[in-house]
């Protein structure tokens, strides 16, 4: 039997969660403060990324830490991840709007380096 997954908050739920738990306190530090602690968070996750235990308990924290952070600071400047997700990727690729993409301008420029 499979585990029992966790509810799926949506992207416009958990942003309103994390602003029911944080927009006070990330408001007073204000963008850019905030935006340091998700550099921070990035840099966490990027240690974990580099480690041989993939998917460790440590590694999904960090993941959801980099998430939380990235909501809070849309919170602040008055941005709705889920209708900027949707209307840049609702339809899929934003190059070729295709899915999967069938673009190639990514490999190009990591065969170039």
């Amino acid at each position: 039997m499979a585990p029992e997954q966790e509810p799926d908050l949506g992207i416009r739920s958990f942003q309103k969660t994390i602003e029911s738990i944080y927009f006070e306190k990330d408001s007073k530090r204000g963008v850019e403060g905030s935006f340091m602690w998700l550099v921070e968070e990035v840099g966490e996750l990027a240690r974990c990324l580099n480690s041989p235990d993939a998917n460790s308990p440590e590694e999904q924290a960090e993941f959801a830490d980099v998430l939380a952070w990235l909501a809070s600071i849309a919170s602040i400047r008055g941005v709705d991840l889920a209708t900027c997700v949707n209307q840049k990727y609702g339809t899929g690729c934003p190059r070729c709007d295709k899915t999967p993409c069938n673009c190639h301008h990514r490999e190009e420029k990591s065969t170039q380096q």
